[in-house]
């Protein structure tokens, strides 16, 4: 591997995010919680705010299972769906106005799930959201041919970041942004947040098409399918939610 490298100045101080929700299609299902935070240079969090949704619709027993809430607990501690997505998608706004970069691991997923939050409850979507450090596409672009799952603990591990609690949103969000600067210190990174931003949209499609590929060929996607490399957001900025 190449030698660590320093780490740069705009991950000295950094937001994080991550969401736990109803499912896995970003187009349909909700926020059960979120996490916006901030770590500092050593990887501490300086900042944070943790949330509870009612997502309006039953919690699936298979989400349940990975994180913990059930659809009762949602309806009696949850605030309203709407009050969250408007107070996180303000969060994050709030700090990208400062630039603050946000970290976010496979952050098309929980972007795309955000916007379409927002256009389902009326709030105004973030839009092109940028910076934003994505440590799954990265680690892919940087440590292509490794093998194994690319999933949050088993690359945190990879990188020696702890991460207690697992699917629960601040520990995601925190070991997220820590792995992010492990990735700085172990790869060259781009030398700006911009540059960074702009690779990661080539990344992300590149990546996407090379999934796509081995998909068909294994069955697993029909010939006249693809998944969808666009990033950060998925989602179309405007039009209705489900």
């Amino acid at each position: 591997m190449p030698p660590a490298a320093a780490l740069p100045d705009w991950l000295t101080r950094v937001g994080v995010f991550d969401l736990e929700t109803t499912g896995v299609d970003v187009t349909i299902d909700r926020i059960v919680t979120a996490h916006v935070g901030v770590l500092d240079a050593s990887g501490r969090q300086i900042a944070a705010r943790s949330w509870m949704a009612d997502p309006g619709v039953p919690i699936p027993e298979g989400a349940t299972a990975v994180h913990g809430i059930t659809t009762s607990y949602a309806r009696a501690h949850g605030r309203p769906a709407r009050e969250v997505v408007a107070d996180v998608t303000g969060a994050l706004r709030s700090l990208l106005s400062q630039g603050v970069p946000i970290v976010a691991y496979n952050a098309a997923y929980d972007f795309s799930l955000l916007t379409h939050e927002a256009h389902r409850h009326g709030i105004e979507p973030l839009v092109d959201p940028s910076p934003i450090i994505d440590p799954l596409v990265i680690d892919k672009a940087y440590d292509r041919y490794r093998r194994g799952k690319r999933t949050l603990e088993v690359v945190a591990a990879h990188y020696a970041v702890p991460l207690d609690g697992a699917h629960e949103a601040s520990a995601d969000a925190i070991a997220a942004g820590r792995v992010a600067q492990a990735l700085a210190r172990q790869f060259e990174l781009p030398a700006s947040l911009v540059e960074l931003h702009t690779r990661q949209i080539g990344w992300a499609r590149s990546q996407a098409e090379s999934l796509t590929e081995y998909f068909v060929s294994v069955g697993r996607l029909d010939p006249d399918d693809a998944l969808d490399g666009t990033w950060p957001v998925r989602a179309p900025q405007t039009g209705r939610g489900a």
